[in-house]
Formats: structure tokens, sequence, C-alpha cells
């Protein structure tokens, strides 16, 4: 059947308001199921219901929804919320090949859903697009990007997609089912995450961006909601919904002095609205939620997200582990390196930025981001400043060299030299002429 045939027989299937009985126990069978998932009753409770619901003379007298209420087992609230719930669901039965088994979360432009693929007989997550954004040019166009984003990448630390389109009025995106939680869950829950831990998912998620890179797209949208895990523990990249191909000049212009992303993982570039937005952008936000995985805070904070944006462009960053002592200065120097405000200063590729997570996690120092300790001051006569002295690790200052073209012999360390020099050789006169005058 085509997909026009299967959108055209969806719109023809009933409402929860129209009266056709087999509808009615349809949306019943729903609300009995999302009530129990969400545990507003027990699965006897809504038994009792519907046992109640059988005894009457006419089906239509009461409906699941009713007889909850007058039981109690729900409030008004609550069941007002629910008919939302039974709503949003039932359209997503109208996907042809899916099996619909529960609702796994909503954001903004979008409500996910765990679902059976009928075909290959497993289970997947169907991302709909509401009612209200149809029409929203803008937001349909967004969301079709995304899928054809998450099509083109093909790496086992990125969401696999499977499957976009349209049935009836909604806009649905299948992919793959992740299981686990996501890095924002980790944070929310312990705080930080050790520094071993940290830069396994930061290497995972660095290679999944170093192929979407290879590939033409930037994610722009890079923080720790986006990162999910399976249930092996496998980091995966998630959401492409601002993602955009390097190459679409158009688009660039046309989002020109607009900033997109999420304020505390932003990059300075993203939120000047450049058009020229490409890997370090995301290096950049990579590189804030490192930050906030291995500190427990995020790299900037503020009243506003106004005020967070202007600090990603004014302030000056907190080492790492001047906030995390704990912290090896490796792993400082690597975070510092990826968020440098200036383009130039960060990792120019993904590549890079992998070499030297590796040489830190064997417990080297890294290549790129390495500050060599400044040591002009032991070969040019320049004491180093006391006030620079804790973050050098230099313990005391060097007496300073002479400089070229002086005289060695006006060296203090030099004349010191000469002084015991003389008086070792008077003290062995004196010795030897002791000697022969016994």
């Amino acid at each position: 059947m085509q997909l026009s045939d299967r959108m055209s027989q969806s719109q023809t299937q009933p409402s929860m308001t129209d009266k056709d009985p087999s509808a009615a126990s349809n949306v019943d069978t729903l609300l009995g199921r999302i009530v129990v998932e969400q545990g507003l009753a027990t699965s006897q409770e809504v038994a009792h219901c519907f046992e109640v619901q059988r005894q009457q003379p006419d089906a239509k007298e009461a409906s699941l929804a009713d007889l909850l209420l007058q039981n109690n087992y729900v409030t008004p609230r609550q069941l007002d919320r629910l008919r939302r719930e039974v709503e949003a669901q039932k359209s997503t039965q109208q996907i042809p090949g899916y099996s619909i088994k529960k609702k796994l979360g909503a954001g903004a432009m979008a409500s996910v859903y765990l679902a059976r693929q009928i075909s290959l007989d497993r289970m997947v997550a169907i991302k709909v697009l509401p009612k209200k954004y149809n029409s929203n040019v803008n937001f349909i166009d967004r969301f079709y990007k995304e899928g054809r984003a998450a099509a083109k990448l093909n790496h086992p630390n990125i969401v696999q997609a499977y499957d976009v389109g349209k049935a009836g009025e909604f806009h649905y995106f299948v992919m793959e089912y992740v299981e686990g939680g996501t890095v924002y869950d980790i944070l929310t829950k312990k705080g930080r995450i050790p520094e071993k831990d940290a830069i396994d998912i930061i290497l995972q998620i660095a290679d999944a961006l170093n192929h979407a890179h290879e590939k033409g797209f930037v994610h722009r949208d890079v923080k720790p909601k986006n990162i999910m895990f399976t249930k092996e523990g496998v980091a995966k990249l998630a959401d492409m919904g601002l993602a955009r191909a390097v190459s679409d000049i158009e688009a660039a212009k046309e989002e020109e002095g607009r900033a997109f992303g999420t304020p505390y993982y932003i990059s300075p570039e993203q939120i000047r609205g450049e058009v020229n937005i490409g890997a370090q952008a995301d290096i950049y936000s990579l590189g804030a939620m490192f930050y906030h995985m291995v500190t427990g805070q995020v790299p900037f904070d503020g009243e506003n997200p106004t005020a967070v944006m202007h600090k990603h462009l004014k302030a000056d960053l907190t080492p790492p582990d001047h906030v995390n002592p704990k912290l090896s200065a490796g792993v400082s120097e690597v975070i510092e390196m990826m968020m440098a405000k200036s383009r130039r200063e960060r990792y120019h590729n993904c590549r890079d930025l992998i070499e030297d997570l590796r040489l830190v996690a064997a417990g080297a120092k890294p290549r790129l981001a390495h500050k060599e300790m400044d040591l002009s001051g032991l070969t040019g006569g320049t004491m180093i400043p006391p006030d620079q002295l804790e973050d050098t690790g230099v313990m005391a200052a060097p007496q300073p060299m002479p400089a070229s073209g002086a005289s060695p012999f006006n060296h203090p360390a030099v004349m010191l030299l000469l002084i015991l020099l003389g008086v070792s050789l008077l003290g062995n006169v004196i010795m030897l002429v002791v000697s022969m005058t016994r």
C-alpha cells in the first residue's frame, strides 16, 4: 500500500469524540494501559472498572474515564492530562508498520514513543511532531532535516535513523531505541563523573563527531541530554535536530546573526551567529560538556541565557583542575584547549583531540594541549616573578646567569667559588710549611 493511501486511510479513523463502540473500546484500552504505566491506578482497579462497564446495559453509558473518576482512582486534573496523553498516543497508532508500546518522553518540539517495528520484530523509538506545528514550515523542515542528516551517518556511537515520513496529520521519525539513560541523568544523580570514565565517554563522542564532520555535518547541539547510553554502556550521540551540512551555504546565510544551540554549551561563533560554523564549534561544546562532567558545574553560569552566553564570549575560563583539584593537569589542559574562545587556538579537528585524550588516558602528557614551562628566566638573566612560582611549579627562584658578553668573574657565584678556592690553597700552603719545620 502506498504511503498516500495509508495516510488517507488513517485520516478516516475515529477520534476520541466519535460514538463508534469499537473506537470507544480502543480508547478505553489505551487509557487503561496508560493509567497503569503512570502508576495512577493499579491493574486490579482498572480491571474493576472494566467489569463494571461490562455489566452496564448500554456500553456507552460510562466510559473507563468516567468510572476511574467515580471510583476516585484518578482526580479530575489527572484525567485531563490522561485524555491529552491518550489523544497523543492514539495519533501514533496511525503510523503503519509500528505498534506503540508507551511514551518515553517529550521535549519542546516532539514526543518520543517506544514502539515495535512489526516487519523486523524490533523495538524502536518514534519521534512525533505535535499537530500544533503542522502550520510551521520551519519546524517541519527542521524535523525532516534531522531525519535526513541522521540517515547519512552510520557509526556505532551515533543513534541510527530508520525512517522519516508522514501519516495522517502527523510527521514522524523512526530511530534506534537506546535503552539506557543520558549523561544528564548521571550528572543529576551523582554531580560529576570520575575522570577516567569521563575521558572514555568523550572519546566515544569525539569519534562520532569526527565521523559526522567527515560526512560534512556539524551537530551544533552537543550537550549532556544528547548523549545516551545502551545497556552495555556504549555512548551514543543523539538528536541531529540542529545538524547542518557545512556545504549548505544558503541555510547558513538564512541563519546568520541568530544563535542556535544550548546556552551552557554553545560556542562563541554560534552565539555571534557567524555563517562559517564548522567542526570546532562542536569541539567547543564537547569541551563545555566535558568540563561539566568532571567538575560538576557548567563552565559559565548566569541569571539568564543572555548572561551565560556573554560569559562564553568574554569571561575567562576557570581551569577545571582549580574547580576539582583531583583532576590531572593533562585533562585540564585538553579541556582548556577545546574551549579556547578563538578557533585558531582550539583543536583543528576531532582526530587531534582523540590523540591527546588517548595520551592523557594512558597517563602521558597531551601532545598538542600541553603547556611547556617558560624557562627563559634560567638563561636570560630574568627572575621568575614570585606570583608565578605556584603556577609553574618552581619552588625557588634560581640565581640569574650572566648576560651575553658580560665577564663571568663578576657573577656572585663565580666570585664565591674563587674565594673558597683561594682559602683552600692557603690552608694547604700553611699545612705544608708546618710539616717542613718539624
